[in-house]
């Protein structure tokens, strides 16, 4: 077989082609490799199969209606998606959400967190090669899992947040299905170190791999474990809390390592964090309305709103313009995973191509929040 002359560049110069389906890349990403033998010399991100227009779609739909597409977006961390488009129109109208909404809403969000880490551990060990941690992590995802669907009647596009508060009211075994899913996790979370965490052949695979400063992760526009795993502080849940938060007590989650392995520990620690946020508001939940209450058809002033929360992968931001009609004149969404892909070619250069898919693994992309 002849080779175009697109896949020899230079001498001793390669070109090949990971994705779009390759199931390393979580997800329809097209990644252009040149490769000097096994050695990265430069990656290039060639996105767009799964664009859906999102932006204009919400840009036609009511304020109440817009929320709900954004569970497509980062799908994994669908309920705090539609938390910040809620807390964007509540901006708008000047108005919060009732004490027991908000405590609602923390929870949902860290249990998203939660099944969405878990399920990041999962696919990070299946990626280098280990099968068993995929059905540990998948024990206790699916656990989570079973409380959304009791709670809102969806596991993954939950559409429960609204403007005002939540859907509907938590179910009587709320409470303590929770913290049922608590203790397994604790419990368990030994198996994680045991299993993943403390393996040789895994550490060799993270350690020194994907390194990224504390510099260019901030001129990459890294947020979330990404960045924080490179020394920088950007929880939004700290800097510009929301629903609550600031009325929690939880540690920001800091590594000055830079490279995979840092990326690894934090988002593990992460977990242990949510657990705890969650412990303090599970017994705690004010009584009252689930929503406050807002008019049917929704209007929001002229003007421009903006609100950012952290997501399982760093801050969304979500950006409205209204010219105080019931739809928003321009919407605009801040992800995280386009900022963090940004910085893919620069962690890269230089590793194996071995390397790229344990950088990807730690990265924890989520392609349609790139794609929108």
């Amino acid at each position: 077989m002849l080779l175009g002359e697109d896949y020899i560049t230079e001498e001793g110069e390669f070109v090949i082609n990971m994705g779009p389906q390759h199931p390393a890349t979580h997800g329809v990403l097209h990644m252009k490799i040149w490769l000097d033998g096994e050695t990265i010399k430069k990656v290039e991100p060639h996105l767009g199969y799964i664009h859906r227009s999102i932006e204009k779609m919400s840009e036609s739909l009511s304020y109440r209606q817009f929320v709900f597409v954004t569970s497509r977006m980062d799908y994994l961390s669908a309920h705090i998606n539609n938390q910040a488009c809620a807390l964007a129109v509540e901006k708008g109208l000047q108005i919060e959400a009732t004490p027991r909404a908000q405590a609602i809403r923390v929870i949902m969000a860290e249990l998203t967190r939660l099944a969405s880490h878990q399920l990041w551990w999962a696919c990070a060990g299946l990626d280098l090669g280990g099968v068993t941690p995929f059905f540990y992590a998948f024990r206790e995802r699916e656990a989570i899992n079973d409380v959304m669907e009791e709670t809102c009647g969806a596991r993954l596009t939950q559409n429960y947040m609204v403007p005002g508060g939540v859907m509907n009211d938590i179910h009587p075994n709320f409470q303590k299905r929770v913290k049922d899913v608590l203790k397994q996790i604790k419990d368990n979370f030994h198996e994680y170190d045991e299993i993943l965490t403390g393996n040789v052949i895994f550490q060799n695979r993270l350690k020194d791999v994907g390194y990224i400063s504390k510099e260019d992760a901030v001129s990459y526009g890294c947020t979330g474990p990404t960045a924080r795993a490179s020394g920088v502080s950007c929880d939004i849940r700290k800097l510009f809390p929301y629903d609550g938060y600031d009325k929690l007590q939880f540690e920001e989650i800091l590594s000055t390592g830079g490279d995979s392995w840092a990326r690894y520990q934090v988002r593990m620690a992460e977990m242990l964090q949510s657990v705890h946020i969650i412990e303090q508001l599970i017994d705690n939940i004010p009584e009252g309305d689930f929503a406050a209450k807002t008019k049917v058809v929704i209007k929001l002033p002229k003007g421009d709103f903006y609100q950012r929360v952290e997501t399982a992968r760093g801050e969304l931001g979500v950006y409205l313009v209204s010219d105080g009609a019931a739809v928003p004149y321009r919407c605009h969404y801040r992800s995280p995973n386009f900022a963090n892909l940004s910085a893919i070619p620069r962690m890269a250069k230089g590793a194996k191509i071995g390397d790229l898919v344990a950088i990807m693994a730690t990265v924890d992309l989520v392609i349609p929040d790139i794609d929108r």
